[in-house]
């Protein structure tokens, strides 16, 4: 079994913003620590290219749908998984051949089993969602709304629409899925999220359309080309599509049920709801989690264009670095809540914490190593109560890091890790290497040969350390921060390369003397250069 976690598939009517970089790098940085772990690991992400708002979007472009999907996956969809370092396993477009042929089978075979059925639909849409919306779910729009009718769900528009569709039985799943959240309580979380989830289902859930007869850019009903698939309901299959459904049943078995779903909690319901229903009625097993993140609030509000506050991706990659990207968000906000993101924060995080916390901390250890041992690693001698207490608190913040990860908490698992960053510039500061140098006759000082000799071992024992607590940091932090950690991984002379990590899992990285003696350490390059503004 692999372990298998899934970004939703993008909707591609435009650009990516910071919001689906949030969601894919906090995959990335789940699926690199598992796969540190030694584990199978399948990271899937993607885009979603079908439905009558990437339609319209077209046509005001003068291009048709494909050409314009097409422009978009390759301009700016895929260039930001190489901006911020993804290290995806797979991307699945809607439109491709192997999706189109899988949904239409998976459809075919609920009708087969009479899960489907033909009426007419007649009620609101919201184009913007690209959702069906309940009549007391619609309200009358302020603002700039004024004089239309919006979604109170998500404050999108909504048009009112009569046509003859396919109708999958939600309804008669309820019962079922209120049992799957009594029965998992973790297969849809945060808390908050299952609460909204539960809460909605319990109001009663109406049968699902799930095709459209107004328009033609979609997959194609198999027993009835007239009609194209509602968009979300061919769009969820994505997860099992990639994964070899109805194709490839050897490679299907290994991967499905996925582990985690993450999703934007706007987009919950769709995926506690309406998709383990979909499966229920195919027979197959429904994911173990669904996990749905929060907003990214922009001085205070909800990240959108319509106000002028949405922000890309690459704009804070240009002045910040992917590193400082990946780590931002992973640590300053809490997954599953909505956080409050702003350039003075990213600034004031990225000078105290990484430049002068974590780069200086390998930095001054590297030189050191460089000046008082000619850049080879000692051997070190017997640790002092110090050592042991650093020695022990590695160990104790790896392991709880660890248990972080497991519970999707990327922000709790650095909290932890950073708490070896801040042991070691604090042993440095006590052990002060600098002064035991001096008594070791290294740096200007003058004393007898056995106590030069004694202070010489006190200080290849704290560089030893200092530079031990730096490569389980590499370890640690490689997942979040590849390209720095690669980096001072190099510079520590460490075996194998970081990437390959063959004898370095999470689950041994706090053992402790996996630096040989004689390793040769080289002066590290700066990993996070202060920003030339503030120079």
């Amino acid at each position: 079994m692999s372990y298998y976690v899934t970004t939703p598939i993008y909707y591609v009517n435009d650009a990516p913003h910071i919001g689906h970089g949030y969601t894919t790098v906090i995959g990335d940085v789940l699926t690199r620590w598992h796969r540190q772990r030694g584990e199978d690991v399948w990271y899937l992400t993607g885009t979603d290219e079908h439905g009558l708002k990437v339609l319209r979007k077209a046509q005001q472009n003068g291009v048709t749908p494909q050409e314009w999907t097409d422009r978009l996956v390759e301009t700016e969809w895929k260039p930001l998984l190489e901006l911020l370092d993804i290290a995806n396993d797979d991307f699945i477009r809607t439109s491709e051949e192997r999706h189109e042929k899988s949904a239409q089978a998976f459809w075919q075979d609920l009708y087969d089993r009479g899960e489907v059925y033909k009426g007419e639909f007649s009620g609101w849409y919201s184009v913007g969602s690209e959702e069906f919306v309940a009549e007391d779910d619609v309200v009358d729009g302020e603002g700039d709304d004024e004089g239309h009718k919006v979604s109170a769900l998500d404050g999108s528009r909504v048009e009112h629409v009569t046509e003859e569709n396919y109708f999958f039985p939600l309804s008669k799943y309820a019962d079922r899925l209120l049992e799957l959240y009594e029965d998992n309580p973790d297969f849809i979380q945060p808390e908050s999220a299952r609460n909204e989830v539960v809460s909605f289902v319990r109001r009663g859930l109406k049968d699902l359309s799930i095709s459209r007869s107004t328009f033609d850019w979609g997959i194609q009903v198999p027993w009835d080309p007239s009609h194209v698939m509602y968009v979300w309901i061919e769009a969820l299959l994505n997860y099992v599509t990639a994964a070899g459904y109805g194709v490839d049943d050897e490679r299907f078995g290994e991967l499905w049920p996925a582990d985690v779903h993450l999703v934007g909690k706007d987009i919950a319901r769709f995926h506690a709801v309406i998709w383990p229903a979909m499966l229920m009625a195919a027979g197959r097993p429904v994911p173990h989690r669904v996990f749905a993140h929060g907003w990214l609030l922009v001085g205070g509000q909800k990240m959108s264009k319509s106000k002028a506050n949405g922000i890309r991706p690459d704009e804070i990659v240009e002045v910040f670095g992917s590193d400082a990207y990946r780590y931002y968000f992973s640590r300053a906000l809490t997954f599953g809540s909505d956080g409050s993101i702003s350039w003075e924060d990213m600034r004031a995080r990225y000078h105290a914490e990484l430049a002068n916390g974590f780069g200086n901390l390998a930095s001054r250890v590297a030189a050191m190593i460089g000046k008082y041992f000619d850049g080879t690693l000692p051997a070190a001698g017997e640790h002092t109560a110090a050592e042991e207490a650093l020695v022990a608190l590695v160990a104790e913040a790896s392991v709880e890091a660890d248990r972080a990860i497991d519970r999707i908490a990327p922000q709790d698992a650095l909290s932890q890790v950073w708490r070896i960053v801040e042991a070691l510039n604090g042993y440095l500061t006590e052990q002060a290497p600098w002064q035991v140098a001096k008594q070791a006759g290294l740096g200007g000082g003058a004393g007898s040969g056995a106590a030069e000799a004694a202070q010489r071992e006190r200080l290849a024992t704290i560089l030893v350390t200092a530079a031990e607590g730096l490569r389980v940091l590499a370890v640690l932090l490689h997942p979040v921060m590849p390209r720095a950690t690669a980096s001072l991984w190099e510079s520590l002379g460490a075996e194998p390369a970081l990437g390959a990590l063959a004898d370095q899992p999470i689950g041994t990285v706090a053992q402790w003397g996996r630096l040989p003696e004689g390793s040769v350490v080289t002066k590290v390059p700066s990993l996070f250069p202060r920003l030339e503004d503030d120079a």
